[in-house]
């Protein structure tokens, strides 16, 4: 199945009391469908998932699934450093309808090469979905060389990977690319790749859409959001998307420890950053 050129790695809206704001996520993903997302990526790193408890995390999911724009599409995250419970979270949102899992490589615990392959071996036969692998070494220490995804890719239901380390942004035999990097979705697309998971797409989905469907203007649209791709990650993601989000009215709350609000220098970088994009017209100050 395709999944969609631009999936968006929705942050979690939290209330005042930092309990997930349904109506907003619902609110969210419809505004982000109408600008250029053909699905989400829910209960993600961006969906601060560390943070939320396992019937949270099942709730945003099935709330997703359940109240998702016509035509998108709702990827799961489901992964852990735990397979037994990274494969029971993966059927549970099989169950409540999800279309993909996104399993992030097991981190801290740092399993050799015959434990990651038993490990996804497990993740594979816990669906009958795609799953996406997500390798992003700066945040699990664990590489995953493409020569070892090229393996993993030879399990079935391991249709795809979410790539965050450019070095490795490469097309690999049986398994469709999604960078998890903005700075390189022009480069994923020129490559032939399905497209990427996106944190910018929140506020540049519009742009980012033309990105792919209009290659001949990709470089040059690229070339006017590598600002914005780079001061969304001035801290740790998401307190910066977030603080973009709410600049811009979206009601998504503030962030759960061990992530504090975004420091009001930073927050400066960002507001800048949205007027040079023309962002902030007609937002109040």
């Amino acid at each position: 199945m395709s999944l969609g050129a631009l999936l968006t790695a929705i942050v979690t809206p939290f209330d005042d009391k930092l309990a997930v704001d349904e109506q907003a996520l619902v609110d969210l993903m419809h505004h982000l469908a109408a600008h250029g997302s053909d699905g989400f990526v829910v209960c993600g790193t961006t969906g601060e998932a560390p943070t939320l408890l396992s019937e949270e995390h099942l709730r945003v999911v099935e709330l997703a699934c359940r109240h998702r724009p016509p035509g998108t599409v709702i990827v799961a995250g489901t992964g852990s450093n735990n397979t037994r419970h990274s494969a029971l979270m993966t059927e549970r949102a099989t169950d409540l309808g999800a279309d993909a899992i996104l399993s992030v490589t097991p981190y801290y615990n740092k399993p050799n090469r015959r434990g990651l392959v038993a490990h996804y071996r497990a993740i594979g036969a816990a669906t009958d979905k795609p799953v996406i692998l997500y390798n992003i070494p700066s945040r699990v220490v664990l590489d995953l060389p493409n020569e070892l995804l090229a393996e993993l890719a030879q399990i079935e239901h391991i249709d795809y990977v979410k790539q965050s380390n450019n070095d490795n942004l490469a097309l690999i035999d049986g398994l469709g690319l999604y960078t998890g990097n903005d700075e390189t979705f022009a480069r994923t697309l020129d490559l032939g790749g399905c497209g990427g998971i996106s944190v910018a797409s929140h506020l540049v989905g519009d742009q980012m859409r033309r990105m792919v469907d209009e290659p001949e203007h990709r470089a040059e649209i690229d070339a006017s959001l590598r600002e914005i791709y780079r001061v969304l990650f001035l801290d740790s993601n998401p307190i910066l998307v977030k603080a973009a989000l709410n600049l811009l009215g979206h009601r998504v709350g503030g962030l759960r420890l061990p992530l504090v609000e975004a420091d009001p220098a930073d927050v400066t970088v960002v507001r800048a950053a949205l007027e040079h994009l023309n962002l902030l017209n007609g937002v109040p100050a």
